[in-house]
C-alpha cells in the first residue's frame, strides 16, 4: 500500500503577482488610494449597525441589476436570457456546491471529467460546453474546478452567444459568479447541518464595520461526512475567504480578498456503462445504486483552488466610474480515480459479457492526474453616461488582458487493472502500488488581450438599442506548438417597452472558439471537435439569433419572460473525408425555447420556475472515417424543466418544494448509448423562532431514483446523489 504524495497548496507568494504587478505602480496605487481613503473618512457619515435581519440579501426579483459591469440595465430591459440563482434560493434548496446549483437549472447539462478530461465542473449551456465561461466577479476562472458557493452571493447564466462579453468561447453562454464583499454593519451568521450518510457542514458569514469607512467580511466553511444513496463516497471540503474595504460608502473604494477552497472528496466516476458485447443495452445496466465501483483505500483527489483579488473603484462622478479588477490564481488537481467500464468486452466477446449474467464483471483501471494552473488577469472598465440629443447612452469601456499558465508533473506506478463482479463489486480490494512523481514542468500558456466597448442607448421611453463590440488577441503554446488568432465579435440588441414594465426585443450576438481555448482542460474524447487541441486552423465562428418578451409584475418584484433562440455554430471543426484533415467544415446548431418566472408573487408566496426545449442537431460532422451528419448533439437533454416555490403558512413557518426534470441525453457522437430522462423531487420547511434564530428541514431526491448527471462519452455514467435529508440551524447575531 501507498499513501498518495499531498501536495499542499501555499499562499500567493507575492513573486507570484510580481510576474504581473510592477511594484511602483503597485505601490503607487496602494498609497494614493490609501490618502484617498483617508481624507474621505473623515468626511464619511458613521454608518448605522444592522442586525442580520437587516441584511439586504439578494432577490430573485426583475428589477434587479446585474453585477456585471458590462450590464447596465435591469433583466426586463436587457435583450438576452439571464437566469440568476440567488443566496437565498440556494440555501432554500440545500445547494452546497455549484454542480448542485446547475443540476437544477433549466437549459444546462452536465459533463464528465475522467483523465485528459479533468474532474470538475464541466456544464453545457444551451448545447454548448462551457467549463472554461465560468466567471467570478467577472473574471475568467480558468482551470478545472469543483467550486463551492459559501463565499457566493448569486450564480447568474447569460445565455446566447456572449463573446462580446467575455472573449473567446461563450457559445451558448457564460455562469458568473459574483462573491460577497464587506458591506455597511456588524453582523455574524452561523450555520451547521447534519443529514443523511452522516453528512455535516458548518459556514460562518461574519461582516465587521471597523471604521466610519472600513469593513472586513470573511467566509469560512467545513464540509465532511458521506453521500446519501452512494457506498464508501466521503465528502472533504474547507474554504476560507476574507475580504476588507476601504472607502466603503466613498467615491473611491478598494476592496482586497483572498479565497482558498480544498476539495477532498472521494472521487465517483459512478457505473460502467457502455459495453461492445451487449450493444443492445443501451442505457446504464440496472445495478444497485449504491454500488461504488472505485477503491476505498487508493483513490484520492485534491482539488485546490486559491485566488487573491484587487479591486479599485473610483466614481469621478454620477456620470463617470472606473473600476479596476487583478486577481492571482492557482489551482491544483491531483487525482487518482478507478475508471469503470466493459472495456475488456469485445464485439466477438460471449457469455457473460454479451448477457450480463451474474457472472459478468467489469474492468478498474487507474486515471492519475497531477496538473497546476495558474493564472494572472487584469480587467479596467470605464463606465458612464452621456446623451446626445434626445439619446442617453450607458456605456462601458474596457481592456482586459491575462495569462494563464499550466504545469503537470508525470505520475507511474499506479495499481494494476484488474476485474470485478459488477453486481457485488468489492471497492475494499487492497493495491500493493508506489505512486512515483516526475518533475514539475511548464506543458502550456495561453495570453490573452481584449479590447471592448458596448453601449446601451435609450430613444425615448420605448426603444433600447444595445451594441457591442469586442477585439480578442489570442495566443496558445504547449512549447511543441503554438498558434496566434485575432478575432473581432459582436452583439446587437433592440428592445422595444409597450409599456413601462414589460419589453420585447430581438438579439443578435457572436462568439468565437481559438483552437486551444481550453488547453489543459480537455482531452481526445471528444475528438476533433474538442477545443483542447493545438490545430493550425482559424476559430470557430458562431453566431446566435433571439426573440423574447420580458413582463414585470407586483412592483417589480416578480419576473416573467419568453424567448425563441437560435446559436448556429457554421465553422466547426471536423475532418476532411478526402485528405483526413482537420478543417472548419463542420455545421452545427441548437434551436429552442425558453419560460421563466421567478419572484414574489404575493408577500408569502415565491416562486421560481423555467423550461427549456431545445433541438440540438448536428448537420454536418466528421471525426476521423465516422460520419455523424444527422445526429443529435451529445450530452444535452431536448427537455429540461424545474419549478421551485415557497410559501409562509404561518407568521415564521415557511414550507417550500420543487420538481426537476431532464429529458434523456445521448452519450456519444453516434447516438447509440443514452442517460435516461428522470424526474426529482424536493422539500423544504423552515421555521424562524425570532429574528435572530432558524432551524430548515430539506429533503432532495424523495422519489429515491437512480438519477444519472453525465456520462464520458458513454464509458461510464456519473450519478447524482440518493435521497438526503438534512437539518439546519442558523443563529445571527
Amino acid at each position: 500500500m501507498s499513501k498518495h504524495q499531498k501536495t499542499p497548496l501555499p499562499l500567493l507568494a507575492p513573486e507570484f503577482f510580481q510576474a504581473s504587478f510592477n511594484k511602483k505602480v503597485l505601490a503607487g496605487i496602494a498609497l494614493g488610494g490609501a490618502a484617498t481613503l483617508a481624507a474621505g473618512t473623515a468626511l464619511a457619515e458613521s454608518a448605522d449597525k444592522k442586525k442580520a435581519d437587516d441584511i439586504d440579501r439578494v432577490e430573485v426579483l426583475g428589477s434587479r441589476i446585474s453585477d456585471n459591469p458590462k450590464i447596465s440595465t435591469p433583466p426586463v430591459d436587457t435583450p438576452r436570457t439571464m437566469t440568476l440563482m440567488s443566496e437565498e434560493l440556494m440555501r432554500e434548496r440545500g445547494a452546497t456546491s455549484l454542480q448542485d446549483v446547475l443540476r437544477t437549472t433549466p437549459g444546462i447539462t452536465l459533463g464528465a471529467g475522467e483523465g485528459g478530461t479533468p474532474n470538475g465542473d464541466r456544464p453545457f449551456v444551451r448545447g454548448y460546453e462551457a467549463s472554461t465561461d465560468i466567471f467570478m466577479d467577472g473574471v475568467r476562472d480558468y482551470a478545472r474546478s469543483s467550486h463551492e458557493i459559501f463565499n457566493l452571493e448569486a450564480v447568474e447564466v447569460i445565455k446566447g452567444a456572449s463573446s462580446a462579453f467575455t472573449g473567446r468561447g461563450g457559445t451558448g453562454g457564460s455562469i458568473h459568479m459574483q462573491s460577497k464583499r464587506p458591506r455597511a454593519g456588524t453582523f455574524t451568521e452561523v450555520t451547521g447541518s447534519y443529514g443523511t450518510a452522516g453528512q455535516w457542514r458548518a459556514t460562518v458569514d461574519s461582516n465587521l464595520h471597523v471604521a466610519d469607512a472600513i469593513a472586513l467580511r470573511i467566509n469560512a466553511m467545513r464540509m465532511g461526512g458521506g453521500v446519501a444513496g452512494r457506498d464508501v463516497l466521503t465528502v472533504d471540503r474547507f474554504g476560507f475567504a476574507p475580504s476588507l474595504t476601504f472607502g466603503l460608502g466613498l467615491p473611491t473604494r478598494l476592496t482586497l480578498s483572498h479565497a482558498l477552497v480544498r476539495n477532498h472528496d472521494m472521487p465517483d466516476q459512478g457505473i460502467p456503462f457502455s459495453n461492445a458485447a451487449n450493444p443492445a443495452r443501451q442505457t446504464p445496466p440496472d445495478v444497485r445504486r449504491e454500488n461504488f465501483y472505485g477503491r476505498a483505500h487508493t483513490d484520492f483527489r485534491e482539488n485546490n483552488n486559491e485566488s487573491t483579488t484587487l479591486l479599485f473603484e473610483h466614481e469621478f462622478n454620477d456620470a463617470l466610474q472606473l473600476r479596476h479588477i487583478s486577481r492571482g490564481s492557482t489551482t491544483l488537481n491531483h487525482y487518482l480515480v478507478s475508471r469503470p467500464s466493459f472495456s475488456h468486452c469485445t464485439a466477438t466477446s460471449g457469455v457473460p459479457c454479451s448477457d450480463e449474467s451474474p457472472n459478468v464483471q467489469f474492468q478498474r483501471a487507474s486515471r492519475a492526474w497531477w496538473r497546476e494552473s495558474k493564472s494572472v488577469i487584469h480587467q479596467t472598465d470605464l463606465q458612464g453616461h452621456f446623451a446626445t440629443g434626445p439619446i442617453q447612452h450607458d456605456y462601458s469601456l474596457g481592456f482586459e488582458a491575462g495569462r494563464e499558465q499550466i504545469f503537470t508533473r508525470r505520475i507511474s506506478g499506479t495499481p494494476r487493472t484488474d476485474l470485478y463482479s459488477l453486481y457485488s463489486p468489492n471497492p475494499y480490494h487492497s493495491y500493493n502500488y508506489t505512486l512515483s512523481y516526475g518533475e514539475r514542468s511548464a506543458s502550456g500558456e495561453i495570453k490573452t488581450r481584449a479590447l471592448y466597448l458596448i453601449d446601451t442607448m435609450k430613444i425615448g421611453e420605448q426603444f433600447i438599442v444595445n451594441l457591442g463590440a469586442r477585439r480578442d488577441r489570442f495566443e496558445v503554446t504547449n512549447f511543441n506548438a503554438g498558434r496566434k488568432d485575432a478575432f473581432w465579435n459582436y452583439q446587437a440588441g433592440l428592445v422595444y417597452k409597450p409599456v413601462p414594465n414589460a419589453s420585447l426585443y430581438a438579439n443578435y450576438s457572436t462568439s468565437s472558439n481559438p483552437a486551444g481555448e481550453n488547453l489543459g482542460q480537455g482531452g481526445g474524447a471528444d475528438g476533433v471537435a474538442g477545443a483542447a487541441q493545438i490545430r493550425d486552423i482559424a476559430p470557430e465562428k458562431s453566431r446566435s439569433m433571439e426573440l423574447g418578451s420580458k413582463w414585470d409584475f407586483n412592483d417589480g418584484k416578480l419576473s416573467l419572460a419568453a424567448s425563441v433562440f437560435e446559436t448556429k455554430k457554421t465553422d466547426a471543426r471536423s475532418t476532411d473525408p478526402l485528405t483526413g484533415e482537420v478543417t472548419l467544415s463542420g455545421n452545427n446548431r441548437v434551436r429552442g425555447v425558453e419560460l421563466s418566472a421567478s419572484g414574489a408573487i404575493t408577500e408569502r408566496w415565491n416562486i421560481w420556475a423555467g423550461y427549456t426545449w431545445m433541438d440540438p442537431e448536428v448537420i454536418r460532422y466528421r471525426s476521423g472515417k465516422n460520419v455523424f451528419d444527422g445526429k443529435q448533439m451529445k450530452f444535452i437533454a431536448k427537455q429540461s424543466g424545474t419549478v421551485w416555490t415557497t410559501f409562509e403558512v404561518l407568521p415564521g413557518l415557511t414550507l417550500g418544494g420543487g420538481v426537476t426534470y431532464m429529458g434523456s441525453r445521448f452519450a456519444n457522437d453516434a447516438n447509440t448509448y443514452v442517460l435516461p430522462s428522470h424526474v426529482r423531487y424536493d422539500a423544504m420547511a423552515r421555521y424562524a423562532f425570532n429574528k435572530d434564530f432558524s432551524l430548515q428541514f430539506n429533503a432532495n431526491n424523495l422519489g429515491n431514483k437512480p438519477l444519472y448527471d453525465a456520462s464520458h462519452v458513454g464509458m461510464f455514467a456519473n450519478i447524482a446523489p440518493g435521497r438526503a435529508y438534512t437539518l439546519s440551524a442558523s443563529y445571527r447575531f
